[in-house]
């Protein structure tokens, strides 16, 4: 699954790198503002996804001592600091650039419209590539699923973070396309200031939402409701196990869960019966629910809760 993400992280690097040099060039022998707010949108997009890139290496980390349960967050820590790049570098920028465009008197020079038009379709070009790519991984992991569904219940922040930037990116390209296109049909350049402060306006929700994503992965967010519910039925299948009394779970890496469990054993069970029993329930929960890591199972008898609160 990793070598995937970093397939997929390293075409869109290459992929958007090339793209920002040619965009910056594009905008600054144009005078375009929406082909300027493009290349700061590429620039942004390059530098998360190095973000991205280095997540995966730390992130792979073996857990330690200090850090018993491994470095999985880590790549949920890096998807959160490219969610903030996005905003101050891409949404920021572009919509300065726009506002600037509108209150000044500047234009785009005539000569450039037309390498504008021959950079900003190149760059949809790369661009629709590097999502088709993301796109490819997303429905290899959805099995079916619906792939909006997915996406936004996916605790993968690469893959989510690439697919939503190409799909930003693509959208920013269009607006830019049209700013341009009015410009050059009305002679006025304010279209590209408009054109400029929507590109603004997409990064900025592109940001707010990967950023929301991440900050509840990174409090500990819990393991999906279908997945809980198949953690229960597999207590539910031992007769041993008369009740859960507190099920316990969270996301300590992309495809990575903590499970803690405390549950109501029968009476009368040994201790080789309960460690045995433990071990196939963690066997049975991992079998059920594939991302489960690490498993603790508090086994009580029904007796020592009698007169405890239910949780």
């Amino acid at each position: 699954m990793a070598s995937e993400d970093r397939r997929t992280v390293v075409t869109a690097i290459v992929a958007n790198l090339g793209i920002a040099v040619a965009k910056a060039v594009g905008g600054a022998i144009s005078g375009s503002t929406a082909m300027l707010a493009e290349a700061a949108h590429s620039v942004a997009d390059t530098v998360d996804q190095v973000f991205l890139l280095i997540s995966l290496s730390l992130g792979d980390r073996p857990a330690s001592e200090a850090h018993p349960f491994g470095y999985g967050k880590e790549r949920f820590f890096w998807a959160f600091l490219a969610a903030v790049f996005i905003f101050i570098s891409g949404a920021v920028f572009s919509i300065y650039q726009g506002v600037h465009q509108l209150v000044s008197s500047e234009v785009g020079r005539e000569a450039g419209f037309v390498l504008a038009y021959v950079i900003l379709f190149v760059a949809l070009v790369a661009e629709t590539v590097s999502w088709m790519q993301a796109l490819r991984h997303i429905r290899s992991q959805a099995a079916g699923a619906s792939l909006i569904g997915f996406v936004r219940r996916s605790k993968n922040p690469t893959v989510k973070t690439v697919l939503s930037e190409d799909t930003a990116a693509i959208a920013g390209l269009l607006v830019a396309f049209l700013g341009l296109g009015l410009h050059q049909l009305t002679g006025q350049a304010r279209w590209e200031g408009y054109a400029s402060i929507l590109i603004g306006a997409i990064l900025a929700l592109v940001a707010f939402v990967l950023g929301r994503d991440t900050k509840a992965l990174l409090l500990g967010e819990a393991a999906l409701p279908e997945e809980r519910e198949s953690m229960r039925r597999v207590f539910a299948r031992h007769p041993e196990i008369e009740g859960v009394h507190e099920l316990l779970t969270m996301a300590i890496g992309p495809e990575s869960l903590l499970v803690a469990a405390r549950v109501d054993v029968a009476d009368g069970l040994t201790g080789a019966q309960i460690e045995r029993l433990a071990r196939r329930i963690d066997a049975e929960l991992h079998e059920a629910v594939p991302a489960v890591r690490e498993v603790f199972l508090d086994p009580t008898s029904h007796g020592e809760h009698e007169g405890e609160p239910a949780d």
